[in-house]
């Protein structure tokens, strides 16, 4: 009997369901996928942005990842929101302890609409003490430029250069995300010196709430049933393009809604 792969998500919870552990957990099930979260920090949100946040006691984020990782080992864990440096610290000591794999980091620090995601001291909490412990990190560019100090990319050139230096002062591989360029949209990825570009195409819609939880989430869950990083990476763009063409359907909101995570499985 095939074994169905089992996902964990870290992060905030999103009341309007459209990114944080509502997002994950749909995206775990789009890819049929058995999901479960510890929840690090509860948020005040909608389609409009994100007006506060409340971050869960750190003993508390570690007992409930304790209680996932001590009873159902995941075959990948997505990590979203971490709110502080403190909760950081408690992640990663939980995820040593247990030699978790298939680590899947979205650095998450500012939301596009709204009030900061992250307290002081949480980047270098992430560098420091999360960031080697995961198979790829996935930086938005402008999480790139506040994690790595520099002025935000304007190119694939400066993304990949950010890239290395998070990989030098940690990370195994980074993907770079440049939805936010101009023109094209360009992700690059940066493994072992070496840069690969991946391209995709500008989907015409406001529907983007949540788009970097839904694919560090959906290459998580590839990589939980074996494919390769860059095939991972490939599957999950593509599906989220796909998502992001049927988010207009969905008619949620009067702002910024989230994509469709079950457009393959269901019509809206």
């Amino acid at each position: 009997m095939r074994k169905i792969p089992r996902l964990l998500s870290i992060a905030g919870s999103d009341p309007s369901g459209g990114a944080g552990v509502q997002a994950d957990l749909k995206t775990f099930s789009a890819f049929g996928c058995y999901g479960m979260a510890a929840i690090t920090a509860l948020t005040v949100q909608n389609t409009r942005g994100v007006s506060a946040s409340y971050p869960i006691a750190p003993d508390i984020v570690a007992a409930q990842i304790d209680a996932v990782l001590s009873d159902i080992p995941p075959d990948a864990i997505k990590i979203g929101m971490l709110a502080t440096p403190e909760i950081a610290r408690a992640v990663a000591e939980m995820l040593a302890r247990y030699d978790a794999r298939n680590i899947v980091l979205d650095p998450v620090l500012v939301p596009t609409q709204g009030v900061s995601l992250s307290a002081a001291g949480l980047e270098t909490a992430m560098l420091t003490n999360v960031m080697p412990l995961a198979r790829l990190v996935t930086p938005n560019l402008h999480e790139a430029s506040a994690l790595t100090q520099t002025p935000l990319a304007r190119n694939p050139d400066e993304m990949a250069a950010q890239g290395r230096l998070l990989c030098e002062a940690g990370a195994r591989a980074v993907l770079v995300k440049g939805g936010d360029l101009e023109g094209e949209p360009v992700d690059v990825l940066v493994e072992a010196g070496e840069r690969r570009i991946f391209r995709g195409r500008r989907i015409p819609t406001r529907n983007t709430h949540g788009t970097g939880c839904a694919l560090s989430s959906a290459i998580a869950c590839e990589l939980a049933k074996g494919a390769p990083l860059i095939d991972a990476i490939a599957t999950a763009k593509v599906w989220l393009e796909g998502a992001l063409e049927a988010a207009d359907a969905l008619r949620l909101g009067d702002g910024r809604g989230p994509p469709h995570h079950f457009f393959a499985l269901w019509r809206a």
